[in-house]
């Protein structure tokens, strides 16, 4: 199957930024943005509801296949917390003939926690003791698996066309 299509995803813990470059990224190249916090804010629904968050990642992923397959730039705002999920997502765009990028943003827990409280967005608001924990279960790309990922498109969204 030819594809000239691209998966980007931004990997991150609430608080990094992902929101923030998944936007930049998705103005610059003319993407398709999947963010599950967006869909389930527009539904109403509680952004801690995870079966719903599952069924809703499950399908802006079918979308986003249909949408590779046609050549598109389609932007996975999910987190991408664990390597298997990176994987999987690589794996199967990279069987559509898309090329696949990776973009991970690490920030320290204190600093995430400063931005969630400033943002105020979730609610209820995330606590710093959910956050530690998170930070214990995100599987933080190594260097080889970074390897495994295409060159970005937007080396430097600061730098103007």
């Amino acid at each position: 199957m030819q594809s000239s299509g691209r998966l980007i995803l931004v990997c991150g813990l609430p608080g990094s930024g992902k929101t923030t470059l998944a936007r930049a990224l998705e103005s610059k190249l003319r993407a398709i943005r999947f963010s599950p916090d967006d869909w389930l804010d527009a539904l109403s629904i509680n952004l801690y509801r995870e079966d719903v968050r599952g069924k809703m990642e499950a399908l802006q992923w079918k979308l986003a296949q249909d949408l590779l397959v046609l050549g598109l730039t389609v932007i996975i705002e999910w987190g991408t917390w664990a390597r298997s999920e990176r994987d999987m997502l690589r794996l199967r765009a990279r069987a559509l003939g898309a090329a696949v990028e990776l973009h991970s943003l690490v920030a320290p827990v204190d600093l995430l926690f400063e931005r969630l409280q400033r943002r105020g967005r979730e609610s209820p608001p995330i606590e710093r003791d959910a956050l530690i924990q998170w930070a214990e279960i995100f599987q933080a790309p190594t260097v080889e698996e970074m390897a495994l990922f295409d060159d970005p498109l937007v080396a430097d969204l600061s730098r103007p066309d």
